[in-house]
């Protein structure tokens, strides 16, 4: 095969690969690999389609009743496989597809001919007085965002925001996102700076002709993969609707492929492609890493469900070799290794709560009932101030911040609450037992005493919402200041264990290199309003002092609305489940999970399963998602972060279940952030469909739905 041959392959291939019949599946990925080791050989047979509009689409025979559609340009040396499909099909997509080089930004583009017949048609109907949308933005400037030339009739036409939305499915991904930016009020200059575009550059004019130079703009980066990435190329084949694997957003290979001067945080709402980001970055930065080189990446994150699921799909993306350099794990379990390795024979007291429970019932019966204060109070300023602050003497309880809770202490009702905390600490030191706050301060002691050296050359921190105060000054220690140290992904708005951080005050500086994910790749638009709309009015901090909104958050698939469901009793609830599951089929029962909020519940359901004769898996803190299992997929709705599904059946959703009242507290404050964690959890788990979501419950609905 000559060198100057460049082969590629559409996204759309994999996808339409998927959907032949068995046999055809095999013949095409075969058909694939002859192609793509040289598009010019004797087998294959390029015919023209006459009923093309684009002259450069050729058909060539996977079998006798099954074509492949293929861009073959008379100019230069490039092939671009397109589709597969039955003849007469195959035929009709390359009827209505249209592959051109956009002469502003170089990428090439899908067009739809019914859209390039519309756009002709308003063209005609448009006269010069009327004034759009985007009438202040010329059309080079459009186009330099993605909107094909053919399609700007469409864009002119647009009269207000909302009409932004009717343009989704017309044009291409790219244009359809920078013009929701624009559409919600972003200037310009800040829809340029989020995409990284410049107009004054030396790039000269665009050949559109040029399908070689084209296919290294990140735009086409998003459709178009080269045959020649064999990993890449696996990866696709193991696993064809998992496009993270391969095909990236531009302002996402903007994030993972350079070199960072300093820490990175990356936020986005569910669905954003976050850990996408975090996990294709580790592959990236483990490739940087010279052979014989015994520096490492440690990847991670807040519980030990997503580290798992993290090195498992990372397993997907990196060579053997790669991840020998990743070590994924959750920050607690490195903790109490590290402190085992040092000698440091610790327990926590999550792991033996009745004997911290005992010592903390001695410590508050030295509570002064003079105060008038509830037991709730010492409980909530020992997690609220004392152990975030690192409290460990009276003098250090007086100068203590505590913005935020609902009580004011002046110096003598200080001193009269501080021997219930120095109790507690007495106690705890006296049992060997330590909460994680107080693991983690160790750690960073012993970095900075005994001169440890960590192997880490970098750090990524997934679900960084979650961490506190303690959590980012160890990260911070794990490894040194300077280039490609931190990354730090992560999104407020599903925050359902940590409280707020600040991580300039933890000695992480992101100033200048912070950025937002916009677009869900999950979920459709109808399930990401339904989800967003469950924390209306909350506000969010951007884990650095500011604040955090989902302006432009929005998603490229439609779909339907959630469905919202009462009934009368528990009985009924179950019985519309069991009916509904019985209508999926085997392989798509393994793509849909039914949740609850507690553990009871989930418990009740599956028992219902079984007398229905539906076979599920059951996801817990043990257990992974494993495809392989038969069934439909059952959890909690804390353990489904980080996973997504076709379907989901949120159950069990009733007026005290959710939010759950279990807080007993007279602090408005502790109250309002309970109330925001379960909002946030319900968030989470609806986020988690990437086509139905079904939310039910009996009796009387959560406020949150009902």
């Amino acid at each position: 095969m000559s060198m100057t041959l460049k082969v590629a392959i559409s996204s759309e291939f994999f996808i339409s690969v998927l959907h032949l019949p068995k046999a055809q599946q095999d013949k095409a990925v075969k058909f694939m690999e002859m192609f793509r080791k040289d598009p010019k050989s004797p087998g294959i047979n390029y015919e023209t389609i006459q009923v093309s509009r684009d002259k450069n689409l050729r058909s060539v025979r996977i079998d006798q009743a099954y074509r492949a559609i293929v861009l073959a340009p008379e100019k230069g040396n490039v092939y671009i496989l397109l589709w597969a499909d039955k003849h007469d099909d195959a035929y009709l997509w390359a009827k209505n597809k249209v592959l051109k080089i956009n002469a502003e930004n170089g990428a090439l583009q899908f067009l739809e001919s019914e859209y390039i017949d519309e756009a002709d048609k308003v063209k005609s109907e448009l006269t010069d007085s009327k004034k759009g949308l985007f009438a202040e933005i010329r059309d080079r400037h459009l186009m330099r965002l993605g909107v094909p030339e053919d399609l700007i009739p469409l864009v002119r036409q647009v009269d207000i925001p909302l009409d932004v939305e009717e343009l989704k499915d017309k044009i291409p991904n790219e244009a359809y996102e920078a013009l929701s930016m624009l559409g919600d009020g972003d200037t310009l200059e800040e829809v340029l700076s989020v995409y990284d575009i410049q107009f004054h550059d030396d790039e000269g004019v665009i050949d559109t002709e040029d399908y070689s130079k084209a296919l290294d703009k990140p735009d086409s980066k998003r459709h178009f993969l080269l045959a020649s990435d064999d990993e890449a190329l696996q990866s696709m084949l193991d696993a064809p609707l998992e496009k993270w694997r391969v095909f990236l957003h531009p302002l996402q290979q903007k994030l993972i492929y350079r070199d960072w001067n300093g820490p990175v945080r990356v936020l986005g709402g569910a669905g954003t492609g976050k850990t996408v980001v975090a996990m294709h970055r580790a592959k990236w930065l483990a490739e940087k890493l010279q052979p014989r080189n015994d520096k490492k990446i440690l990847f991670t994150t807040y519980t030990k469900n997503l580290a798992v699921d993290i090195e498992n799909n990372l397993k997907n993306i990196c060579s053997a070799e790669q991840m020998r350099k990743i070590e994924v794990i959750n920050l607690d379990a490195w903790v109490k290794r590290f402190l085992d390795k040092q000698g440091y024979k610790i327990n926590y007291t999550f792991l033996n709560t009745s004997k911290a429970t005992e010592l903390w019932d001695q410590a508050m019966e030295l509570s002064s009932s003079d105060l008038n204060l509830p037991d709730s109070f010492y409980s909530e300023e020992w997690e609220k101030v004392i152990q975030p602050q690192n409290v460990s003497s009276l003098a250090e309880y007086f100068k203590a911040r505590r913005i935020g809770r609902g009580v004011r202490l002046d110096r003598a009702m200080r001193k009269e609450i501080w021997p219930v905390f120095e109790s507690y600490r007495l106690g705890l030191n006296g049992e060997n037992l330590k909460e994680v706050e107080d693991a983690y301060r160790d750690v960073v002691m012993i970095l900075n005493q005994k001169g440890v050296q960590l192997p880490f050359d970098s750090v990524l921190v997934d679900e960084a919402q979650d961490f506190g105060l303690n959590a980012f000054k160890l990260i911070r220690a794990l490894v040194p200041e300077g280039k490609n140290d931190l990354l730090i992904v992560g999104d407020p708005h599903q925050r359902i264990y940590g409280s707020k951080v600040i991580l300039s005050h933890c000695g992480i500086k992101v100033v200048g290199r912070s950025s937002k994910l916009r677009v869900n790749y999950r979920t459709t638009e109808q399930i990401r309003r339904a989800a967003v709309t469950i924390l209306k009015g909350i506000p969010f901090d951007d884990l650095d002092n500011g604040m955090d909104d989902q302006k432009g958050y929005r998603s490229v698939m439609n779909g339907d609305e959630p469905l919202v469901q009462c009934f009368k009793l528990v009985q009924d609830e179950i019985d519309y489940l069991v009916a509904s599951l019985r209508d999926i089929s085997k392989e798509d029962l393994k793509k849909s999970c039914l949740v609850s909020r507690r553990k009871t519940d989930i418990a009740q359901y599956i028992a219902a399963l079984k007398i229905a004769g539906i076979s599920y898996y059951k996801v817990d803190h043990n257990t992974l998602d494993d495809i392989e299992h038969e069934g439909i997929r059952v959890a909690t709705m804390h353990r489904v972060k980080g996973l997504e599904f076709d379907n989901m059946y949120i159950a069990g959703m009733n007026d005290g279940v959710l939010p759950l009242g279990v807080v007993e507290s007279d602090d408005k404050t502790i109250l309002r952030e309970h109330e925001w964690r379960e909002r946030s959890l319900l968030y989470v788990a609806i986020t988690r469909a990437k086509r139905f979501c079904s939310i039910s419950g009996f009796g009387q609905l959560s406020r949150f739905v009902g």
